[in-house]
């Protein structure tokens, strides 16, 4: 990626590592601008009943199907890989129903009720939010600009969207289904640009949802402080499976395999460290190290293998130093690459197990966001625990026992906010639970589960004296 005097910037393909697309980035006097319009035009938008707002999102979502295979192809060319699009796209139609279907419960007509004292009655409301900025990653373009923002306009919100610079694409069909849709154009808008176009939006915005690096949150969520406006983040992760004695072990590596390689790892909620009892690891081992090296590379064509390219050019590096760390401090690879392979001019790194890891590694440590499982045996059941909690992160993790009880107990001492119970990496497909961010893997209230749409609204209360004699607590 490469930034121009003309306030442009080139984009590289995944699978080619050409530069064949740019865009056009707005001033920050445009993007003022836009927010501008978009607080205006909230202002009716807020005014609408909630029905009038999820007819308005039934029209969008009948464009966005009607305009799927234009943003299959463009999602395609921006991450180099197919399934992983084709279920992404196909989720959105999904999550524009269940936030409709959710958002009813919380526009009901307000109810009056009684207080503790007699004379005086409660009413509550709720206000959106004007504006609210969704700060987007790269590794699921559409999924993660949505995730935000379909229940924010739902809430009443006016919402302006900056998906990463490194996924650009999908923009232009995007905003041809917002463009179909009237009313739509003048509460959501998404606008293209890299870091300095996001800390605009944090200084325009009243509420900020930013899905990416910790390093990057950091600096939003310092932003956001200074601003004194609401903020969500969901950060990092160095997501722990544990697998006790007694689990399905065909089952555990069929799961770990997927939730620690799908989208050849490039998910914040993938398992990067697996925790196995020391009776059952060799065979463990065995079993993911013979699984792992039958799913192939989606190359040369995107739907000839499971593994698709790494997406950023960056996070190559960021995979071939953790590879080689690890190797100079004695770690043992039983399948999969020691370093992305080019090819095609694109990077790939195969399905990788590691042996004799430890935590002097950065594979550790580190996210990596990318198709490796380091494997490291324990002894007691607490050992593996501790060995899962031993990290600053604390997004997500999974638990293989022989029971559900067993598992679950042991899923309520891991430091994490979701954990898959024999199964891994549930919450990129289940995402009616709710969950907070652990340690440094974010912050603030659920995105997922009905309560998730709260986040846009503040509450306020109307305090209702129902009589017209004097309060005690006047003045004689």
């Amino acid at each position: 990626m490469a930034t121009s005097e003309q306030n442009t910037i080139s984009v590289r393909n995944p699978r080619t590592g050409q530069t064949d697309y740019t865009f056009f980035v707005p001033s920050a006097t445009a993007l003022n601008h836009t927010c501008t319009q978009l607080r205006a035009g909230q202002v009716g938008w807020a005014k609408c009943s909630i029905d009038d707002r999820i007819a308005v999102m039934q029209q969008w979502k009948t464009e966005v199907e009607n305009h799927k295979t234009e943003l299959v192809e463009a999602l395609c060319a921006d991450t180099g890989r197919q399934w992983e699009t084709l279920l992404e796209a196909d989720i959105v139609a999904s999550s524009i129903d269940r936030w409709c279907s959710i958002s009813k419960a919380f526009f009901a007509t307000p109810i009056r009720k009684a207080s503790s004292i007699p004379f005086l009655e409660i009413q509550q409301d709720l206000v959106p939010y004007p504006l609210v900025g969704v700060i987007s990653p790269w590794n699921f373009p559409l999924l993660l600009s949505l995730i935000d923002t379909i229940p924010a306009l739902l809430a009443g919100c006016a919402v302006v969207v900056k998906p990463s610079e490194v996924t650009p694409r999908f923009v232009e069909v995007i905003n041809k289904t917002i463009a179909a849709v009237p009313f739509l154009g003048s509460v959501l808008a998404y606008v293209q640009g890299a870091g300095h176009t996001g800390a605009e939006i944090v200084n325009n915005v009243d509420l900020v949802c930013f899905t990416g690096s910790t390093a990057t949150g950091r600096k939003v969520y310092q932003a956001a402080c200074d601003r004194f406006i609401p903020v969500f983040l969901e950060l990092g992760g160095k997501d722990a499976a544990i697998v006790l004695a007694g689990a399905d072990l065909q089952l555990a590596t069929s799961a770990l395999l997927w939730g620690s390689t799908a989208n050849a790892g490039q998910s914040c909620l993938s398992v990067e460290r697996i925790y196995v009892q020391s009776t059952i690891y060799e065979e463990f081992v065995e079993l993911l190290t013979q699984k792992a090296s039958a799913v192939s590379l989606a190359f040369p064509a995107m739907n000839d293998g499971k593994i698709g390219p790494i997406i950023s050019d960056k996070q190559v590096t960021i995979i071939d130093d953790h590879l080689r760390d690890a190797l100079e401090k004695g770690a043992k690879i039983t399948t999969g690459s020691t370093q992305c392979q080019n090819l095609g001019g694109g990077y790939y790194c195969r399905p990788t197990v590691l042996t004799n890891v430890n935590d002097s590694m950065k594979i550790m440590t580190e996210e990596t966001f990318g198709p490796l499982m380091p494997v490291v045996a324990f002894d007691t059941i607490s050992d593996g625990i501790a060995l899962a909690n031993s990290t600053v992160y604390g997004l997500s993790g999974a638990v293989f026992a022989q029971t559900t009880a067993q598992a679950i107990e042991v899923g309520q001492q891991m430091h994490c906010g979701a954990v898959s119970i024999n199964d891994a990496a549930l919450t990129a497909i289940m995402h009616e639970g709710e969950k907070n961010s652990f340690k440094m893997s974010g912050i603030g209230g659920t995105r997922m589960g009905p309560s998730a749409i709260k986040r846009f609204m503040r509450q306020k209360v109307f305090l209702i004296k129902n009589n017209t004699a004097p309060d005690p607590w006047h003045f004689a």
